[in-house]
């Protein structure tokens, strides 16, 4: 986890910015990538997991104002938020596009595995949909 606890002389607004340009990768979510808080953060951990790309993760949740701060330097009202070399990537939904895509190996400068797993959230379970039936005619 990153520490985005300003300093005296540093306001939160520079603080988010100079772990943005600190870390190659990093996302910014609810929780932390052992322990996330939502199921969007943990689906964005799990992409990265899989495509074992080392990354920096900024838990948004001790300081309302680090999510404030970050969507105003964003410009991107939801969580998680994952940057690339300084580029705001996107959020979960892209996440998981460019991830099925393979582009986001690309854009991360990682290897796709072979058969890429579908993205499941912990604790999710994975078992066939219930069927639902039309009954009504």
């Amino acid at each position: 986890m990153t520490d985005l606890s300003p300093n005296q002389d540093q306001s939160v607004r520079q603080a988010i910015e100079s772990a943005i340009a600190e870390n190659e990768v990093i996302l910014f979510m609810k929780g932390t990538p052992d322990d996330p808080k939502c199921g969007f953060s943990a689906r964005c951990v799990a992409t990265l997991q899989a495509l074992e790309s080392p990354f920096a993760a900024v838990d948004i949740l001790p300081d309302p104002r680090l999510r404030q701060e970050l969507s105003a330097i964003s410009n991107w009202p939801t969580i998680p938020q994952l940057f690339v070399r300084g580029e705001l990537i996107g959020g979960c939904d892209i996440i998981t596009e460019l991830y099925e895509s393979g582009e986001l190996a690309e854009v991360l400068g990682v290897q796709t595995p072979p058969e890429a797993p579908a993205m499941v959230a912990p604790g999710l379970d994975t078992a066939a949909p219930i069927e639902i039936t039309n009954r009504l005619s």
